[in-house]
């Protein structure tokens, strides 16, 4: 079992539903109050990895394996009505995708699944474009030169010296704004700089150009206002035992995804995730856990929420290094 596959499942606030065998498509109609109740829960559950207009071409979906699906490719008789509410309700193994069942009730499920049919599958339709007056974005057309690359048009790591002018203000524009929530949109070398880790302001002091200031740049000063900064920065801690020094690799590497660096779960993903990754500094929580329970819940992963299970992963003593770290770092577990 790759750690990129189990990497993905931790976006899993999502409604990633995979291809199922073909089948004769149930007619959802087209009742208007019942049509946009739908559209209110896609765009609340389903649109961070389907994306707004269903086409998947979303940041979640570069972390994802296997992809979202992407509904504009499909037509009514590919996926069947009653298969789409099963993966909805039930999740796919093997997949990002988490079953709702608990969480949405069914009828919001069907509405959903209908929506999903009627806007995405029949009519190719845009839904709610997300750059509106009505969320906080009026007058976004004044962002126009950013555009070609949060849509990948350009690539962002396209050099500065083929770029026009004005292509490298939307360069600039790109990296000090919009980057927040499309992060590389599309790069043609998607080396260490781009790789696996989801911020929410410039990557590894990726260089975003001449702003004609001396260090701290712009694009620094940006990165450090963000909110989610400091949940992305590893806390110091001296005096580390080895055993709590391999721990503290193994959380950075992978539990730090969904639980942020600090384990607060402040991050930017953590923001998104229903129910929100475990704040393990929180003295309320984590006053009673110990180590069994803490190791039975890595390896076992939690029904209902984004936490997998680890066990095909990790390694019994990693999983005990994990928790020694946790321990001495984030707040003490009892023996």
């Amino acid at each position: 079992m790759s750690r990129s596959i189990w990497v993905g499942g931790l976006v899993a606030a999502l409604c990633a539903i995979q291809p199922a065998a073909p089948a004769i498509a149930a007619d959802a109609g087209n009742d208007s109050a019942r049509h946009e109740a739908g559209r209110k829960v896609y765009n609340f559950r389903c649109y961070f990895c389907h994306g707004y207009s269903g086409d998947a071409k979303t940041l979640a979906a570069t972390y994802l394996t296997p992809k979202p699906r992407d509904f504009t490719k499909d037509v009514e008789q590919s996926i069947g009505r009653e298969q789409m509410i099963a993966a909805v309700r039930d999740g796919k193994p093997g997949t990002a995708m988490k079953g709702f069942k608990g969480i949405i009730s069914e009828s919001d499920i069907e509405k959903v699944v209908d929506f999903v049919r009627l806007e995405f599958i029949r009519n190719k339709a845009v839904n709610t474009r997300y750059h509106t007056p009505e969320n906080g974005w009026p007058n976004h057309e004044r962002n126009r030169l950013a555009f070609p690359f949060a849509t990948g048009q350009i690539p962002l790591d396209r050099s500065w010296e083929v770029l026009s002018p004005s292509e490298q203000k939307g360069k600039r524009l790109f990296l000090t704004t919009c980057i927040s929530c499309h992060d590389h949109a599309r790069t043609e070398d998607p080396g260490p700089v781009w790789g696996g880790r989801p911020l929410s302001y410039p990557r590894n002091h990726f260089d975003p150009g001449d702003f004609s200031a001396p260090p701290p740049t712009r694009a620094d000063a940006i990165a450090s206002a963000s909110p989610y900064a400091l949940h992305d920065v590893v806390p110091k801690v001296s005096g580390l035992s080895p055993t709590e020094r391999r721990g503290e690799t193994l959380f950075q590497a992978n539990c730090a995804f969904c639980h942020g660096a600090t384990g607060t779960g402040r991050n930017w993903i953590g923001s998104f995730m229903e129910p929100h990754p475990r704040d393990l500094t929180d003295s309320k929580f984590m006053q009673n856990m110990t180590r069994q329970r803490l190791a039975h819940t890595i390896r076992e992963g939690l029904p209902n929420t984004s936490m997998p299970a680890w066990k095909s992963v990790l390694k019994d003593d990693e999983i005990q290094a994990i928790i020694a770290y946790v321990s001495r770092v984030f707040h003490p577990v009892k023996q």
